[in-house]
């Protein structure tokens, strides 16, 4: 039976490369129009890019502040020419986002809550990672447990609830394929909020989160360089250039990044290597062909957590405000604390290790069959191999006063391959204008999976622990292949120049073969197995314009996802359908004073039914539904020049329901790692001195949450807080160079201590958040 899907998932491929294989397309830039004129032209972008529509009437006015941004593709004209670029919306709601929708529509068009985070803002505030930049975001958490880096938390829903894309491409569920992202060689990181189906799948019940690389833009080349250095001894350095070559036509984009990350916990640091670099050719005016290819590399030494202690044993030692709750898995901990002796403690073995190499190509074209008619496609590959080596487990044993270890091994190695192809009509139906997307995709991945069959343990002291080595190994081998086909529709109707549908549907296949042999090579009970599903997810929703600048907007939306587990380690004893999800969701989007203030408001209603759980982080239980409701509010102005304002603040009330098993229930519990409130607000004001300075604050305030669905340990709410300033230095000082910045930074300026992230299926330990460090940082372009 694999074979056979194999070879149907092949041909399907073939089919579908040959298919695309005419030539492609350039098409006129995806600039952002007045809601009152006609749907805009598409722009090309070679793989899901970044793209800005340009601000029409008043707002076109004020481009204060405006970072260089690439210029859109050029219209299909005898002489084609580059347009403005756009200038940005102080929340950025010029930006197009195609992981939310392939119509080529604006954050502000599109009927759903879209958040983008341009590659300037990580600058300006700092995130070095992508688990940074999700914090930065409204209603957004996020940690970097290391059996599942890079994991969020978004609208009541965590991991792999969430669907993360790269350049639009999905690579699997979040807690088997992420890894920790350095943010030098990204352009931008897009967030879509709700089931998000439609455009990324299967897993998308709490949103999607697409991480988009920088691109080759038309005209002079420009180069860049970073380089920064803190506290910990950690440092990051970057280099990038891009723009037209001599060959007319031709544009490239080229990065490389080097980064070493220390913790603040003992012997603990995360060391990454980005290159990518990409060629968009111009053949004519209706045709661009485009490849590129992408190398990520992550080795670190990894912090497990710091293990739940007892008030009763740490005495003097206890810590309040970090965890509270009372505790009962191996032994029973009563209530429980964070010993001050454990903040900086390594509880890993010597030989420790985190890896992963990833490495991407992909390629493609843009045609234009005509004037109102385009084809995109593009092909991809992807190849991954990662390996875990740890001591994972850090249990207090209250009956020994010692910490009881574990060790764990595994490793991936990961083959993916796919298509995408886009055929985009704007047409004109009974007077009113329309825009329809048809997208046909096709994937087939291969994932083996060899992994510890034992399980080496010992007992250490909780204060200068002996670390050891991890030990005999033994293997088991387990395998996933998964061939996807997917068909979807998506389109825009303008029935006045103020009032927009827009709905979408999509018809998937989805086909698992599964394996899994024992140390020995036999295959385990139920093995192998092969299972199919076939799920219709869709979204409709309208767009107003009510005044020039406010637009109200509503959706109501589904997605699907695998309902035990995750995709690639599914069991044939768990329940094999699909769980189910829906939102309604209506808000609005409003930009005024001469582009000066802008703010959005949206509420929703999710839930997500046949949900199955982890119970307190050691079995699996089917939790009827889950249901979460909330609200989320972002707001930025300058009331004056010199001075910016913003802030955000989300509260969701997510909740269990018919969550019954042997001997309990966790019905009206919440999820792991979901606060109710999450809030974040900063200022900055610029002194436009000879040489100008700018002096920033940035607050961050994250309600109680739980480690386990069992909901009897707390980690306490925390409020943290960032400062900087950065001066410019004149291009006189350095004449090479155009411009030039310094930066001081202090993270966690009060030094508070607190806890980040709980991973519910090592509920024994809790990750804590990094203390007070100090960053200084220079940048440089020309």
């Amino acid at each position: 039976m694999s074979s056979i899907r194999l070879g149907r998932s092949r041909r399907f491929l073939l089919a579908s490369a040959a298919f695309t294989s005419f030539t492609v397309a350039d098409l006129p830039a995806a600039l952002a129009q007045q809601v009152r004129e006609p749907l805009p032209p598409v722009e090309v972008s070679p793989n899901q890019s970044r793209k800005q529509a340009k601000p029409a009437g008043r707002d076109a006015q004020s481009a204060r502040r405006a970072t260089p941004r690439r210029p859109a593709a050029a219209s299909a004209t005898p002489k084609p020419a580059v347009p403005a670029a756009a200038a940005p919306t102080p929340l950025n709601s010029n930006a197009v986002a195609e992981s939310a929708s392939r119509l080529g529509l604006t954050v502000r068009e599109t009927p759903a809550t879209v958040e983008v985070i341009s590659a300037a803002t990580m600058r300006e505030q700092g995130y070095r990672t992508v688990s940074e930049v999700a914090q930065g975001a409204v209603g957004v958490t996020s940690g970097d447990a290391p059996g599942e880096p890079a994991g969020f938390s978004m609208r009541g829903f965590t991991n792999s609830q969430i669907n993360t894309l790269y350049n639009g491409i999905k690579i699997g569920p979040q807690n088997m394929t992420s890894r920790i992202m350095d943010t030098a060689n990204l352009e931008a990181v897009e967030f879509l909020k709700g089931p998000a189906s439609l455009i990324s799948g299967e897993g998308a019940a709490g949103g999607a989160i697409n991480f988009v690389t920088k691109q080759p833009h038309t005209g002079a080349i420009r180069n860049e360089a970073d380089f920064s250095y803190d506290s910990l001894n950690s440092f990051r350095t970057h280099y990038g250039s891009g723009g037209s070559t001599n060959v007319q036509g031709l544009d490239y984009r080229f990065d490389i990044s080097r980064s070493s990350l220390n913790g603040f916990v003992d012997d603990t640091n995360t060391k990454t290597l980005d290159v990518s670099g990409q060629l968009n050719y111009r053949v004519s005016d209706s045709l661009k062909v485009w490849g590129a290819i992408e190398y990520r590399e992550d080795r670190g030494k990894a912090y497990w957590g710091a293990p739940l202690v007892p008030i009763a044993f740490s005495g003097s030692h206890a810590t309040t405000g970090i965890v509270s709750g009372n505790y009962f898995n191996r032994t029973d901990l009563g209530a429980v604390t964070i010993d001050d002796r454990t903040f900086n403690t390594n509880y890993n073995v010597l030989d420790n290790r985190n890896v992963a190499q990833e490495v991407w190509l992909r390629g493609g074209f843009e045609l234009k069959l005509a004037p109102d008619l385009t084809l995109k496609s593009q092909a991809y590959g992807y190849g991954a191999e990662r390996s875990w080596f740890n001591n994972e487990i850090e249990a207090f044993n209250s009956g020994t006063n010692l910490v009881d270890r574990e060790r764990f091994y595994v490793a991936h190695s990961q083959r993916l391959v796919g298509n995408i192809t886009d055929l985009i009509w704007d047409t004109n139906i009974a007077g009113f204008d329309n825009r329809l997307v048809t997208t046909l995709s096709s994937s087939y991945l291969d994932f083996v999976r060899p992994g510890a069959a034992n399980f080496p343990g010992d007992s250490v002291s909780l204060v200068n622990p002996d670390r050891g080595f991890y030990g005999s190994l033994e293997i088991q081998r387990q395998t996933a292949r998964i061939d996807n086909e997917a068909l979807s529709f998506e389109d825009r109707l303008k029935l006045t120049r103020t009032f927009a549908l827009i709905g979408g549907l999509r018809v998937e296949h989805i086909g698992l073969d599964r394996n899994w042999t024992d140390k020995t090579g036999l295959e385990k009970a139920g093995f192998p197995y092969t299972k199919g599903w076939a799920p219709v997810t869709g979204r409709i929703g309208y767009t107003w314009e009510a005044v020039p600048g406010l637009t109200f907007f509503s959706q109501y939306a589904t997605g699907a996802d695998v309902s035990a587990n995750n995709i690639f380690l599914l069991l044939p004893t768990q329940p094999l359908d699909l769980t189910t999800s829906r939102t309604y969701e209506t808000g609005v989007k409003h930009l005024f004073w001469d582009n000066r203030a802008e703010w959005s408001f949206s509420a929703y209603d999710i839930q997500r039914k046949n949900v199955y759980a982890a119970a307190g982080g050691q079995a699996l239980n089917i939790a009827g539904r889950q249901e979460s409701k909330g609200v989320e509010l972002a707001a930025s102005v300058r009331p004056i020049e010199p001075l910016r304002l913003w802030g955000n603040i989300a509260y969701v009330d997510a909740r269990y329901a018919d969550y019954n098993f042997v001997g309990g229930s966790f019905s009206g519990n919440t999820p792991p790692n979901v606060p109710r409130i999450v809030a974040n607000a900063g200022a900055s004001y610029r002194f436009f001195t000879p040489w100008p300075v700018e002096l920033g604050i940035v607050g961050r305030h994250v309600g109680d949450r739980y480690n386990t669905d069992a909901n009897t340990v707390t980690m306490n709410a925390y409020t943290v807080g960032d400062v900087y300033a950065f001066v410019d230095i004149p291009k006189a000082v350095f004449n090479a160079v155009d411009q030039a910045r310094l930066t001081f930074r202090v993270r966690n300026f009060t030094d508070k201590r607190y806890a980040i992230w709980g991973d519910p299926f090592y509920p024994d330990q809790i990750l804590l958040g990094a203390p007070r460090t100090y960053e200084i940082s220079a940048a440089f372009k020309w």
